[in-house]
């Protein structure tokens, strides 16, 4: 069971050095999750003598107003009899005191060093292990005293500075509350007993110590207290006797004042009968025992939090990326990486992996045929167009055999009129394209690390596929113009004759023809379109995807790729500059990760009864 207290201590140790102090934060907090006993008091109520006490040692700093200005987790350790009493704090590591005197200085130096000279307050704790073979297994949390007025040199939000950080420790729902209220005054204006029964209405988390009993007034005693009458907790109340100002003085002796103490309580009549659980000595292992046995009922929760933990922070560290190496060919190597991870996701939206690619074919199925039909070929190859185009291309000669001028530029005037469906097939899978790179942008998780490098490849991406937008449409648009620069013959040699081509000689110019031949003409002219238009519907798609799918997948980057390697080590360094605000964030995670994972290698060490 003493493994228990010892690995709590431990996982105690880590939390404070690696920033985990239980306030509120963005980050998950494990010492929250950790039982310990938070000591509560008013000034002067007995608290430093109370902890002396139980450790059996001067080693608190005394003096007027407020000394304790940050919070002392004291973890005392049992060592085996006859060895050398020592202390350590947790901000000196490698350096043990023996001279308890100097624990009392370090403690109001380390204080001062965290808070300054004035009398303001901190939330970090101070850490201190003390190694006895005179004290049991135990730790607490030594807060600083309740008051009700500020001292000369402190702001006057001090008074409710204090009660929020000693609510803040004792409102947990894994802390146990040492309650110390002097027995010479009004349990009901107990500082202690109040601020506790605010967080602890119940008592189930409230120990109570009665300090002072030897200075009450004559004819007056605190029995009934102690027996549970006048103020029920859930756990018997503990009265001690500590060393009085003047012993404190005379430098009394803590094992003269224990045994002291022992007679008080077992030579006073009115507490005789309670004798077997009063006193320093039985507060000390009633408060060890009860500390096991807590820490026994919430070790499985702290494992089952420490694993999930874990996995949350390992998930958020991988979200935000690795740090980047500082030199100039690491700096690229992580680029060039980053780049490709990119690409690989641009591909896989093209290549139905991811969605989106799926739109492009919809250009061509859907898009395409549907403004392609919109032209209505019939509409411009009316009897009048068909009239006025026959006879400005024969000119001052009308033709001898076919309108074969004629012919050709109502053709033309026809399959011109695609370059329109044409271009904005290409326009549309140019738009697709570029939403696919802002989406791979997006879902690249290394891009949203870097800002910068973010926005350049956002930039080289776009400008690539504009290029492969103009030569996409320099290729589309060739299609249509072989289409204008030269006709299928084959089409019209297999078109039946007409008997009479040249119509009555005698007749004006512009009825030379009947509207039964225009309408000929007409639907000549219709036919062969209408096959062009079908073949154009099949090589446009052919032309686009050749000339700006093809090309994205295989050189979207190759530019940019190419000026990369031309970059000095400062401008590549621009390149990778994060945002400030994710660089404390993984800092911060890191730490934290380290924490839980020492606490679970800790857990994972310790066995204990089940």
């Amino acid at each position: 069971m003493e493994n228990l207290i010892s690995l709590v201590n431990k996982i105690q140790r880590a939390c404070t050095a690696l920033g985990d102090h239980g306030e509120a934060s963005a980050l998950p907090t494990l010492w929250d999750a950790l039982p310990s006993i938070a000591v509560v008091g008013g000034q002067s109520s007995g608290k430093s003598s109370v902890l002396e006490s139980i450790v059996g040692k001067d080693f608190l700093p005394r003096g007027s107003g407020i000394v304790t200005r940050r919070p002392l987790v004291l973890q005392l350790h049992k060592i085996d009899e006859g060895s050398r009493e020592y202390a350590e704090f947790l901000h000196l590591p490698r350096k043990r005191f023996t001279d308890f005197a100097a624990v009392r200085k370090e403690i109001a130096d380390e204080t001062d060093r965290e808070t300054g000279r004035s009398k303001m307050i901190s939330s970090v704790p101070i850490h201190l292990s003390i190694y006895s073979p005179n004290v049991v297994n135990l730790t607490l949390v030594d807060l600083p005293g309740l008051t009700k007025v500020a001292v000369e040199g402190q702001p006057d939000s001090i008074v409710m500075d204090i009660e929020n950080m000693v609510r803040s420790y004792i409102e947990k729902p894994n802390s146990i509350i040492l309650a110390i209220s002097p027995a010479n005054q009004d349990l009901a204006t107990s500082d202690a007993i109040k601020i506790s029964r605010e967080v602890d209405p119940t008592g189930e988390r409230t120990l109570g110590v009665l300090t002072k009993i030897d200075l009450m007034d004559k004819g007056t005693d605190a029995v009934e207290i102690l027996e549970g009458k006048s103020y029920r907790l859930k756990f018997p109340w503990v009265g001690v006797v500590n060393r009085s100002q003047a012993d404190i003085n005379k430098n009394v002796d803590m094992i003269a004042a224990r045994r002291r103490e022992r007679e008080y309580f077992s030579g006073t009549p009115e507490y005789k009968h309670l004798a077997h659980r009063m006193g320093s000595e039985h507060l000390a292992k009633m408060l060890s025992k009860h500390l096991e046995t807590v820490i026994k009922t919430k070790i499985p929760g702290i494992q089952s939090l420490i694993n999930k933990t874990i996995i949350e922070l390992e998930t958020e560290l991988s979200r935000l990326g690795k740090p980047i190496a500082t030199d100039a060919g690491g700096k690229l190597y992580a680029i060039m990486e980053i780049c490709r991870l990119f690409d690989g996701t641009y591909k896989e939206h093209l290549d139905g992996v991811r969605p989106g690619g799926d739109k492009i074919y919809n250009v061509f199925d859907n898009q395409l045929p549907a403004a392609l039909k919109r032209l209505q070929f019939d509409k411009q190859l009316s009897m009048e167009n068909i009239r006025k185009l026959i006879t400005e291309a024969d000119g001052y000669q009308p033709h001898l055999i076919a309108p074969e001028q004629g012919y050709r530029r109502l053709i033309e005037s026809s399959v011109i009129s695609i370059r329109g469906p044409a271009e904005a097939a290409v326009d549309a899978v140019h738009g697709l394209l570029k939403d696919l790179v802002h989406k791979a942008v997006s879902e690249t998780l290394e891009l949203r690390q870097y800002p910068g490098l973010r926005a350049e490849v956002t930039n080289a991406a776009c400008e690539s596929l504009e290029r492969m937008r103009a030569e996409s449409k320099k290729a589309t648009l060739q299609l249509v113009d072989m289409e204008c620069s030269y006709l299928t013959v084959d089409f019209f040699r297999k078109l039946p004759q007409d008997v009479d081509k040249g119509g009555n000689p005698s007749h004006s110019l512009f009825d030379r023809y009947n509207d039964s031949y225009l309408r000929r003409i007409g639907s000549n002219v219709l036919a062969y379109v209408n096959m062009v238009c079908a073949s154009l519907r099949n090589s446009i798609p052919k032309s686009v995807v050749y000339c700006q799918v093809r090309e994205a997948k295989r050189s979207l980057l190759d530019r940019f790729f190419t000026d990369l390697g031309k970059l000095e080590t400062k401008q590549l360094s621009s390149l990778l500059n994060e945002d400030p605000a994710v660089m404390e964030r993984r800092t911060a995670l890191a730490k934290r990760l380290e924490l839980y994972r020492s606490a679970q290698a800790e857990m994972d060490t310790v066995a204990w009864s089940k």
